[in-house]
């Protein structure tokens, strides 16, 4: 398909303000300005109402976290969904991505526990890997009084879905068993020099493969193997016995393919898996349904069938 046009003016009007891109900027400076661009454009009535939002804390690896509860409307009770908010491990907190966790919460009728991990480069891999599978660990073991209900996902856009992947993994290995994973167009493979997206998509599209260079660079850099699990988890020896997964990619990405590769390989190692492509999409169009009502259908459709998914379905 086309890209969307409402995409499209989008990515022109980010263009004109002349902005310099991330991977020219510090990592503060990159900070802000997704900031800007995320909870600074967002108007009072774009605002995805939930019943409640609550400020605390959660384990992490090394203390307690920043996290956000979001609980939907209705009467419960209701599965429980860790969610690690993508930026490249770099750069995103809670409220770059606290719309998209109303949305999560609404449409899919769960409690989403929203994970401040650990970014870099002050804190470089594997601390958010470690952060945010102490944080599952503890989602799980509160499941009963944050949603009344045993049932616990992960779910993360971008390098959140990074985090997912490789959590679902590691807890699994460690015998801890999830219901459900959602993974939004996920970086899962670092040695990717082989996947037609990264040159078609390299850029224009919201995402470069620049600014993958520089995020990869601030987390991982020479101190980790490529190769590595817990940054590429496509890359794992046993794909098996994972939890069910709702795999999101977008047409006009580079890491479509990847992440296309990985639902895949899911699949074929007997792993229920639903697999959505984003036709017309750019990476991080699931904060992009005000601007286009494309975007906005398929991020509700990804939703829904996470919480069905969630509960079984």
């Amino acid at each position: 398909m086309p890209l969307d046009p409402h995409l499209a003016g989008v990515l022109q009007m980010m263009a004109a303000t002349g902005r310099k891109p991330t991977s020219e900027g510090t990592p503060a400076e990159g900070r802000a300005g997704y900031l800007a661009l995320t909870l600074g454009t967002r108007k009072p009535h774009e605002v995805v109402p939930v019943a409640s939002v609550q400020d605390g804390t959660v384990d992490g690896a090394t203390g307690p976290l920043r996290a956000r509860i979001y609980r939907p409307e209705g009467a419960g009770p209701f599965p429980t969904v860790a969610y690690f908010h993508g930026g490249g491990w770099v750069i995103g907190d809670l409220d770059t991505h606290d719309n998209m966790c109303r949305d999560l919460c609404r449409g899919a009728r769960a409690v989403v526990v929203a994970v401040d991990y650990r970014l870099a480069p002050e804190h470089p891999f594997p601390a958010a890997v470690d952060d945010t599978a102490a944080a599952t660990r503890w989602v799980v073991a509160h499941a009963a009084e944050l949603g009344g209900n045993p049932t616990v996902g992960v779910a993360g856009d971008s390098a959140g879905g990074n985090l997912s992947a490789v959590v679902a993994q590691q807890l699994r290995d460690a015998g801890t068993a999830l219901a459900a994973q959602f993974l939004i167009y996920p970086a899962v493979d670092h040695a990717q020099a082989d996947y037609a997206s990264l040159a078609q998509n390299a850029k224009g599209y919201f995402l470069e493969t620049t600014t993958m260079a520089w995020f990869y660079g601030h987390y991982a850099g020479t101190i980790a193997d490529p190769l590595d699990p817990r940054l590429a988890p496509l890359r794992h020896t046993d794909l098996t016995r994972l939890p069910p997964a709702v795999v999101v990619t977008a047409e006009f990405d580079p890491l479509r393919d990847s992440g296309a590769a990985y639902a895949e390989a899911l699949r074929a190692a007997g792993n229920q898996v639903d697999y959505l492509a984003g036709p017309g999409m750019v990476h991080g169009f699931y904060d992009m349904g005000r601007w286009s009502p494309a975007a906005q259908a398929l991020v509700q459709q990804g939703i829904r069938r996470f919480g069905e998914v969630l509960r079984g379905g």
